[in-house]
C-alpha cells in the first residue's frame, strides 16, 4: 500500500503554514513534505511533526534567490560556494526534522552558457552533496521538471537523470520521479517506472494537465499505485498538487488507500 505524504506548500493553503500539519494529520496523512523549511526554525517544525505524529518525507535544498526567479543552484558554474552552504543548511534541517531525503534543484539553463559546462558543474556538485549527505544518512534526489511549469529548467527527462546518477556513482543519489512532470514531457509512465524503479528515491503525484487532485485528468493513478506495490516501492508518495477547491473536500481519491 503506498504511503502518502501531503505537500504542505501546495495543499492546505486555507491554513497558515504551521497549522497545515494538524490539518493533514486530521485527514489521515502520516507523512508530509514541502518545498522549503528555511523561513521557520527547525525546532518549530519538529514540534509540529511530533505533536501530530507525522514523518517528514522530503524537502528541497535552498534554491538560490527564488523571488528573483532562480530555481536551484546545482548546475550553475560560479555558484559552488553558495551551493555547498545550502547543502550544509539542508542537512542540518534534515538532522532535526528526521527526513532521509533531500531534493537538490538543478537550476535553469543559462543563456550563452555551454550545456556541457553546466552538466560538469552539476555532476561535480552532486558528487559533493552525496558525499556530505552519506555521513548524515541522507539520500539526495534530483528531479526532472517539465519546461511548461519552469521554462529553461536544466533537467527534464528520466533517462538523463538516471544517467547523471550513474555517472556520479553514489549509492545515496537517486531520482525523484514526479509523474506529473514525466507525463507532460515523456508519458509512458508505467514502463518508465518499471525500467527505473531501482534508482527511484521518491515519487510525487498530481493530476495532468491542471496539477489538481490525482483523480482529475488523464493519468490512471489507481493502476500506478498497484504497480508501485507490485514493484516493491516502499518510499513515500508526495501529493504535490493544487487542490481544485478545499483540500479536505478533495481527498475522496485518497480514502480507499488509507
Amino acid at each position: 500500500m503506498p504511503r502518502f505524504a501531503a505537500n504542505l506548500s501546495m495543499m492546505y493553503q486555507e491554513h497558515a503554514f504551521l497549522d497545515r500539519f494538524g490539518a493533514a494529520a486530521k485527514d489521515g496523512f502520516k507523512g508530509i513534505e514541502f518545498l522549503f523549511p528555511y523561513a521557520h526554525p527547525a525546532a518549530d517544525i519538529r514540534a509540529r511533526l511530533t505533536e501530530h505524529g507525522l514523518a517528514q518525507a522530503l524537502f528541497n535544498g535552498p534554491p538560490g534567490d527564488w523571488d528573483a526567479g532562480e530555481r536551484g543552484l546545482a548546475s550553475l558554474p560560479g555558484r559552488e560556494t553558495e551551493f555547498k552552504q545550502g547543502v550544509a543548511s539542508a542537512l542540518e534541517y534534515a538532522r532535526v526534522l528526521g527526513n532521509a531525503r533531500v531534493h537538490l534543484m538543478a537550476g535553469l539553463i543559462r543563456p550563452g552558457e555551454e550545456r556541457a559546462r553546466q552538466r560538469e558543474t552539476y555532476v561535480r556538485n552532486l558528487a559533493y552533496a552525496a558525499k556530505e549527505a552519506a555521513s548524515a544518512g541522507v539520500t539526495v534526489v534530483i528531479e526532472p521538471i517539465n519546461t511548461r511549469d519552469i521554462p529553461g529548467f536544466f533537467l527534464n527527462r528520466q533517462d538523463e537523470a538516471h544517467a547523471i546518477c550513474a555517472e556520479v556513482g553514489a549509492p545515496n543519489l537517486k531520482v525523484q520521479m514526479d509523474f506529473y512532470h514525466c507525463q507532460i514531457v515523456e508519458g509512458d509512465l508505467a514502463m518508465k517506472l518499471r525500467k527505473y524503479i531501482a534508482g527511484v528515491g521518491h515519487i510525487q503525484i498530481a493530476g495532468v494537465p491542471e496539477r489538481q487532485e490525482p483523480d482529475l485528468g488523464e493519468i490512471n493513478y489507481a493502476y500506478l499505485f498497484r504497480l508501485m506495490d507490485e514493484l516493491g516501492y516502499a518510499g513515500w508518495v508526495g501529493c504535490e498538487y493544487r487542490p481544485k477547491g478545499g483540500t479536505s473536500a478533495g481527498l475522496g481519491w485518497l480514502r480507499p488507500w488509507l
